[in-house]
């Protein structure tokens, strides 16, 4: 009996972060804002009354794809530092003033908006040798109905270039209307 009892006294809590995977439609048309823009600024800070820490990261806004975004936007992501003590959430992305990115963004106001699904509302932007800027596709999830094989160098994951990709996220929207 005084085994029982050491051992409920020496149970704690265990929390994880689970995300369903939303294929490129839904997180297209339930993202509130989606903008092409670059980091300019990253701030973590104890936020709320739980005193997480969280990161503020304002973008410039290149492209407005979807809602009512100005020159500036600022989200949040579930993960930072703030002196000696450093947050860090699997599945949140971390960003570094220069960055170039595609996001999609939930939340309405007072609230501040954060990104869809974590690491789902993220599309990196890179620069080839030339200059062209392209956006690389989200990996393929399978679709419940059987097992499906992952190809490496699969054409699915290709870089695009980011008007094909600004032409994707448009269809979408347009379909949903």
């Amino acid at each position: 009996m005084l085994q029982l009892a050491l051992c409920m006294t020496a149970v704690s809590s265990v929390s994880a972060t689970v995300l369903l995977p939303a294929d490129f439609t839904t997180v297209v048309n339930d993202a509130g804002t989606i903008v092409h823009g670059r980091v300019v600024d990253v701030r973590s800070l104890l936020a709320g009354s739980s005193r997480a820490i969280e990161s503020h990261v304002t973008v410039a806004v290149i492209e407005s794809l979807k809602g009512a975004a100005g020159s500036f936007v600022t989200f949040r992501v579930p993960n930072g530092q703030v002196g000696r003590y450093r947050r860090i959430l699997v599945g949140a992305p971390e960003f570094a003033p220069g960055d170039e990115i595609v996001v999609f963004l939930r939340g309405r106001a007072p609230a501040m908006p954060a990104l869809y699904g974590l690491s789902q509302g993220l599309y990196r932007v890179s620069r080839t040798e030339g200059g062209a800027a392209t956006v690389t596709p989200a990996a393929r999830t399978a679709d419940g109905t059987g097992a499906e094989r992952i190809v490496r160098g699969d054409p699915a994951r290709r870089p695009l270039p980011i008007r094909d990709f600004v032409r994707q996220v448009t269809a979408v929207l347009e379909r949903g209307r």
